[in-house]
This record gives C-alpha cells, sequence and structure tokens, in this order.
C-alpha cells in the first residue's frame, strides 16, 4: 500500500535521543520536546530530564534499536527521533557487524535477513498466514472481534487491565510484540503513559494496515511511535534497555514461546513488565474464527502452541521472570511477570 507522501514531508518530530555519544554523524536541530516525560538522556548538548522515579534508568546512552545479529547497538544518520517521518528518513548501521538497516515504505525492517538479495528462509504456517494480505487486512475488520467468544473482553478492557500491570513502568519505553495491525499500539501511544511506543511485528502486511489506520485516525501519533518489523526470536534491543513488553493474543502464534519469553527477558531492564494475552488450552476451535477464514481453520489450529495457564507460568519462571500474575476468562488469560 502507498505511503502518503504527505507525512514524509513532515518537519522533524521530537528529539530522541538514543544517538551514540561517539556518533560521527551529525543530529538535526531540536524542533520541540516529548509531550510527557522522557527517561532517555539526551547524547547532544539538550538533555530531556525525567521526572523522579526510582523504577526509570537513567543512565541510557546507547541507541534505541540493536543489530538483530550482533545486538550492538546501532549508529544512526539522519535525523533524530522516535517518529514516522525521521526513521524513515535515516540510515541505521552496525558499528561491529558493518550491516545497514533502512525503513521500507513505512517502517524500519530490523530482521536479520533485512537487504539479503537472493537468500530466502522458510517460515512456519502460521508466520507466513499473518504476512498474508488478507488476513492482515481483515485483523480489526472482523477477526479480532470474534475473539470475544473465547472470553476476551474485548480491546479496550484489555488495554485498561494491561496498564493497571505497566503502572511501574510508566514514562519507559514500551515494545509491543507481535503487535499485528497495531491495534493496542496506537493505544499506548495515545495514552502519554509512555515515553516511546514500539509498534514491532514480522508481517510487512500488519505493519502496513498500523499505518494506513494511524493516517487515518490519528496521524498525530507519528511523533511518538515507531513501525519495526522484527523477529520475536532476534529482538533488536540491547540487553536491559526496555521497560515494558507487551504481546496481545500472540504467544499461541510463535513458532517457540520458550526462545520468545527468553528474548523479552532479556530486552527488559530489572524490573520491567511483561503482559501477555493469549487462548488457553483446550480452546474453543471454531467460535472465534470468523466465517470467512474458516477454510482456513484447520490450518489455524493445528499450528499453535495453545497452553495452559501452569505451563505460561512455568515458561515465565523457567526465564528467569518473578511476579507471575494472571487473570483468566473462559479461555482468555492475561499474564504479567517481572524482571528480577
Amino acid at each position: 500500500m502507498a505511503m502518503a507522501a504527505s507525512f514524509l514531508q513532515l518537519p522533524v518530530f521530537p528529539k530522541f535521543p538514543f544517538l551514540l555519544h561517539k556518533s560521527q554523524f551529525i543530529s538535526c536541530p531540536q524542533i520541540s520536546s516529548l509531550p510527557f516525560p522522557s527517561r532517555f538522556r539526551a547524547s547532544s548538548a539538550v538533555a530531556l530530564e525525567p521526572e523522579s522515579s526510582p523504577q526509570l534508568n537513567n543512565d541510557m546512552d546507547f541507541d534505541l534499536f540493536s543489530c538483530p545479529v550482533c545486538y550492538e547497538p546501532l549508529i544512526r544518520k539522519g535525523p533524530p527521533g522516535l517518529n514516522l517521518p525521521a526513521i524513515y528518513r535515516s540510515g541505521f548501521k552496525c558499528k561491529t557487524c558493518n550491516k545497514s538497516y533502512s525503513s521500507k515504505d513505512m517502517y524500519l525492517d530490523l530482521t536479520i535477513t533485512a537487504g539479503s538479495k537472493t537468500y530466502s528462509e522458510a517460515q512456519p504456517v502460521r508466520t507466513e498466514f499473518f504476512r498474508s494480505p488478507l488476513v492482515s487486512f481483515l485483523y480489526e475488520r472482523g477477526w479480532r472481534q470474534n475473539f470475544n467468544l473465547g472470553g476476551f473482553p474485548g480491546p479496550d478492557e484489555e488495554f485498561k487491565m494491561a496498564q493497571e500491570y505497566f503502572k511501574p513502568a510508566a514514562g519507559g519505553l514500551l515494545v509491543d510484540v507481535s503487535c499485528g495491525s497495531g491495534l493496542f499500539s496506537r493505544k499506548f501511544a495515545e495514552s502519554g503513559t509512555y515515553s516511546g511506543v514500539v509498534a514491532l511485528d514480522f508481517s510487512e502486511n500488519m505493519l502496513r494496515q498500523c499505518y494506513d489506520f494511524i493516517k487515518k485516525d490519528n496521524p498525530s501519533l507519528t511523533t511518538n511511535l515507531a513501525l519495526v518489523r522484527a523477529d520475536i526470536s532476534r529482538l533488536p534491543f540491547s540487553s536491559g534497555s526496555v521497560d515494558a513488553v507487551h504481546a496481545g493474543a500472540a504467544l499461541h502464534c510463535w513458532p517457540s514461546p520458550s526462545n520468545a519469553v527468553a528474548e523479552i527477558t532479556r530486552i527488559l531492564r530489572n524490573g520491567g513488565v511483561f503482559v501477555g494475552t493469549t487462548f488457553l488450552r483446550p480452546i474453543y476451535t471454531n467460535s472465534f474464527i470468523p466465517a470467512i477464514l474458516r477454510p482456513f481453520r484447520q490450518t489455524i489450529l493445528q499450528t499453535s502452541n495453545y497452553l495452559t495457564e501452569k505451563e505460561i507460568e512455568d515458561l515465565c519462571r523457567s526465564c528467569g521472570l518473578i511476579n507471575y500474575t494472571s487473570k483468566i476468562q473462559q479461555s482468555f488469560i492475561m499474564f504479567s511477570a517481572q524482571k528480577a
């Protein structure tokens, strides 16, 4: 889908101070400040002072994004800022493995295979399923609404529940992994609770849908929201650099839930919060699938990792997360845990 040319002509939005102190690139001047407190320290002459909070780490001098190959912070060339226009016009490069990354359409591609010309890699059926343009288009147009038949309370209530769990991360950076079409990414960004929100998914078409919703419903979200394509098993962030991770209706779709939760644990800072929702096993096999997609029912059900509540708790604990808690309604579960 074509990206609106008008967005690319927007001025640089709030300065996002994740540039390395020793970066050789020249930053563009700061136009404005974030509309809410930032936890991040600027690497230029201008510093954004956060509100005092024992929960937040104020010593982050490295770039937000890291190389998915070696996890070293990326050097950025171009206008700074955690916003779509600035990221679109920026180039990123790993100082260690010399690999470069850039935006495609409206999202930044930080997968290991980004830039590959001939190499391609077969993905699990469930992964390819959500990369489909049809599924991406229908996700917020009938697909997600059917989740209430399995006990999901609805996006508005789920968002309120998640916000309660995320209170210790207020003012920090939130990453919405496996964000799909950005249903919750947009809500988190609109809330003004966080210094920045990263909407992250492996599906290119889901990210395009997210951009289309932003462009249509709330163009101002481009000032504190980034769209990133990445693999849940190789998250492009340095260890201990993220305050909150959200994974809505995602765990059952991951090829390896253990690898995914281990990666989430790695990128969380000490005290960081992980909140997820999923369908429990056993699950309502037909009711949550929209009629238009029921021909794909067997593919969906046979390639998903539906876990029990005890298995989810054990998985979180085995990855080093503590303070596990959950809320269950029918097949729906929202769970939360923290990094020690």
